[in-house]
């Protein structure tokens, strides 16, 4: 399962969303995850498909590495659309006993299970394109005008690119740690899954005693190379925003008019 987990690993390539200006990448995200929730109807969703799986195309990434994320969060998707089926009132469809389901909690359903994948896939198409350190200069560039108000966007961004570089290296930890107990005897697969749950319990120790060694390397291989926060710093490849970017830019304006009026229109 800790392998299926996508979000904060890098996949090296040549294509058009790798040469993509981090920043155009981060915008192009946060807008995606905005207009999954301005559509609401399926001819809406439709236009999102159609969106995400040309920006699939040009990443030149495996579909199947994309949707591998998947796995890590079905049963959050499954526990989603299950109380929204069965807790939305409205116009009943069928119904056993206690258990009813509505027209209404169908059509939810179905649309938080769209937007829940969506925002997965999106975040993952920007990880696996886009290296922890161009992240980082891409959200300290963005939020550069909150240092006016002595807000540390350096820190913040800085803090965000190092959570996000361990969330693959936890998940090989974690990983290894199965492994080592498994060949001790240990059991991750049997049962229900309150016992698997109760199982991984025994992997919070070491797991947390390997991220505080690593963070605690983390924190002196920065003092030594005299690190002191983002005051005075520069950036060895300033970013720079080339054609391809306002090119991107302008399409990106276009799917967000036309989930505009699709929201206005009620299509």
């Amino acid at each position: 399962m800790f392998k299926d987990i996508t979000l904060g690993q890098y996949y090296p390539g040549d294509s058009v969303l790798h040469r993509l200006d981090p920043r155009t990448k981060l915008i192009g995200t946060l807008a995606f995850i905005i207009s999954v929730f301005i559509f609401h109807t399926f001819p809406g969703y439709a236009v999102a498909t159609v969106f995400l799986a040309a920006v699939i195309w040009l990443s030149r990434i495996p579909p199947r590495l994309i949707f591998k994320g998947l796995k890590a969060i079905m049963l959050l998707l499954i526990i989603t659309v299950m109380f929204n089926i069965f807790l939305t009132p409205g116009e009943i469809v069928w119904s056993w006993r206690f258990l009813k389901v509505s027209r209404e909690g169908l059509s939810l359903s179905g649309r938080m299970a769209i937007r829940l994948t969506y925002l997965v896939t999106g975040s993952s198409i920007m990880t696996l394109t886009t290296t922890p350190n161009q992240l980082t200069n891409a959200m300290e560039s963005l939020l550069r005008p909150l240092n006016r108000i002595n807000v540390p966007v350096h820190e913040i961004a800085m803090m965000m690119s190092i959570a996000l570089r361990f969330i693959p290296i936890l998940m090989e930890e974690t990983d290894k740690i199965m492994k080592a107990q498994t060949a001790r005897g240990a059991d991750f697969e049997s049962g229900g899954i309150i016992k698997k749950v109760r199982n991984m319990i025994p992997l919070l120790v070491p797991l947390f005693i390997s991220a505080f060694r690593r963070a605690n390397d983390l924190a002196m291989a920065m003092e030594a190379r005299c690190y002191h926060g983002g005051g005075g710093r520069t950036q060895m490849k300033p970013l720079r925003y080339a054609m391809i970017d306002y090119a991107a830019f302008v399409i990106l304006t276009v799917y967000l008019a036309i989930g505009a009026v699709f929201r206005i229109v009620g299509i």
